[in-house]
């Protein structure tokens, strides 16, 4: 078939037409890329061409998006064209305007957003950018319109990380930061981001408020703020808005912070520049990391520094753009490759708030990696204090704290749910691979994850891999696993049907592979996490968008953990989820 009756017929296949809300643009995509991996580069003109399509889609849509807005954990997340397009973008900006608009008469506001009165926020301000996806840069330019006309400072960033930006709020001291990036969804989603003025993901105290106000200013179909009768201009094209170089502020926000973290950056970056025994790899998934990575070094060692998919590719060619071990494998790869003794590799997401870490031997996911990072800071930066890590999470980093007779903190999943310990922990990370540490900003943040790993390397003279087996060889080993299984059942449905889990209680016996364990310790704050006598746990909890269940394992024996997978299918099944 030639490559012209290719594209008609995937053009008929994903119902390419007139009509936008029918047509499947990124179906479309996704076979031109596999086209374009299996036949060559010249396919990728058509993807060009659709992604006009999809520009178009963007700049036009006037209907409402096809799923109603939610902002959760991770704030609103949608499929471009579909659900974020300029016309919603504006929407829920103008709902946000109105969290400060409201804060003069309603003073209870202002311990959530971090400012006392409208004029105050407006003269802060907001730090605007987005990650590599498609349409940022427009859809940023409909952001600043509504800002603007409100009568806020707008401190523009362009394309940026979500870690980034945050320490861009602190440093700049704004109001608040808005993202345009959906993290680590695949190639079809946008998303909006919005932290306030403690820069850290916002309470939901706010966050339902604004899904509450973008949904009625959508039903409504307008606001006196959101202008969609004019062309949207790049905020890079405009003379009243503020930009700045973004990551010096994170480098302004580690130096200056240096006495209570412990990361001196100026010092990694000098001993770096020395031991040629060191080599980084970092791959960033053609992500918005890819334009900061060779800045951060500041040319330290750059030829110990090899950046891997740094390419602008908004199709991730493909590929789920995630922190994962089937993504590591081009950093195995080429530190196997390398000669160096010491070899330390990552992988980070689109927008820069996860990573994960090889030496070329051993993965090292966020489950060992924050434990790893609590060891460091508190044994071999001699610093004191909690360590937090949400309840899904492994229970390495517990271990640690009992023994150094410090206190855990261990909340619901979310970052947001670190907010009462910000400035108390010294480090506070979630399985999902998201990091921070105290002194630092209260959103994760990779790059801090980074550069506390190469602190690591290079004072210890040693792998990470090393470095592991010797806190596991001390304090014992711990084997974490997670999955998901899709259910009939969704919402309100589906936690009535978990609630049944609860017969599963302190003291009940369960069958885990050939054994029959009793549950010592159940934790309900977020689903049910269930802790066996010999510290093995499973954990399960229900997928918030989706008709999904979400489960955490985690074993003492490397062996194990595939018996608890099963033991916690069989509980699904016994009450009629399977």
């Amino acid at each position: 078939m030639s490559q012209a009756a290719k594209v008609k017929a995937l053009y008929q296949q994903c119902k390419i037409g007139s009509v936008h809300s029918q047509s499947d643009y990124f179906s479309l995509i996704r076979e031109l890329v596999r086209l374009r991996s299996e036949e060559g580069v010249e396919w990728q003109r058509f993807i060009e061409q659709v992604y006009v399509l999809i520009m178009d889609e963007i700049v036009t849509n006037s209907s409402q998006p096809k799923t109603a807005v939610k902002f959760g954990t991770s704030g609103w997340r949608g499929i471009l064209g579909k659900d974020l397009f300029l016309r919603s973008v504006s929407f829920v900006t103008a709902a946000i305007v109105d969290l400060y608009l409201a804060v003069d008469n309603e003073p209870e506001l202002a311990a959530f957003l971090g400012v006392s009165s409208l004029a105050e926020a407006q003269k802060r301000g907001c730090v605007l950018g987005f990650d590599n996806r498609f349409g940022g840069e427009i859809l940023a330019g409909a952001v600043t319109e509504v800002l603007i006309r409100a009568g806020f400072t707008v401190h523009y960033a362009g394309e940026s990380t979500t870690g980034v930006l945050s320490a861009a709020v602190l440093e700049l001291k704004a109001a608040f930061s808005i993202n345009l990036t959906p993290s680590h969804n695949p190639l079809e989603y946008g998303g909006y981001k919005y932290n306030a003025a403690d820069a850290g993901p916002a309470a939901t105290e706010l966050t339902e408020r604004i899904t509450a106000r973008a949904r009625e200013i959508i039903g409504a179909g307008e606001s006196p703020l959101a202008v969609l009768d004019k062309p949207v201009l790049s905020p890079a094209a405009r003379n009243d808005v503020l930009p700045f170089d973004a990551l010096n502020t994170w480098k302004q926000l580690v130096r200056r912070n240096v006495s209570r973290h412990g990361v001196n950056y100026d010092d990694i970056l000098a001993r770096f520049a020395e031991d040629r025994d060191v080599v980084v790899v970092i791959d960033s998934v053609h992500g918005a990391s890819r334009i900061h990575v060779a800045a951060l070094f500041e040319g330290a060692g750059s030829e110990r520094l090899v950046q891997l998919r740094a390419n602008a590719d908004p199709t991730f060619n493909g590929i789920a753009p995630e922190p994962s071990s089937a993504n590591m494998a081009g950093v195995r790869d080429l530190l196997a490759s390398r000669h160096e003794s010491l070899k330390l590799g990552a992988i980070i997401d689109p927008d820069g708030d996860r990573i994960r870490f090889t030496d070329g031997s051993t993965e090292i996911s966020m489950n060992q990696f924050g434990a790893m990072a609590y060891h460091f800071l508190h044994e071999g930066k001699g610093k004191r204090g909690m360590v937090a890590k949400t309840v899904a999470t492994s229970n390495l980093a517990n271990r640690l704290a009992e023994v150094f007779n410090e206190e855990t903190y261990e909340p619901r999943v979310g970052f947001k749910e670190f907010k009462p310990v910000i400035g108390k922990a010294l480090v506070y990370f979630e399985e999902s691979d998201g990091i921070s540490i105290i002194g630092h900003t209260p959103e994760k943040d990779a790059y801090i994850g980074l550069f506390l790993a190469l602190d690591m390397v290079l004072s210890r003279k040693q792998n990470l891999g090393d470095y592991l087996a010797e806190i596991e060889e001390e304090f014992g080993a711990y084997y974490p696993d997670r999955d998901g299984l899709l259910v009939s059942a969704q919402g309100k449905e589906l936690t009535a049907t978990l609630a049944k889990l609860e017969k599963y209680d302190v003291g009940s016996v369960i069958r885990v592979g050939d054994r029959e364990q009793v549950i010592s310790q159940v934790i309900a704050i977020d689903g049910r996490k269930m802790i066996l006598e010999d510290g093995s746990w499973l954990m399960i909890r229900p997928s918030g968008t989706e008709p999904k269940v979400r489960f955490y394992v985690e074993s003492r024996t490397a062996s194990g953990t595939a018996a608890l997978v099963q033991a916690a299918k069989a509980m699904l099944e016994e009450i009629g989820l399977l």
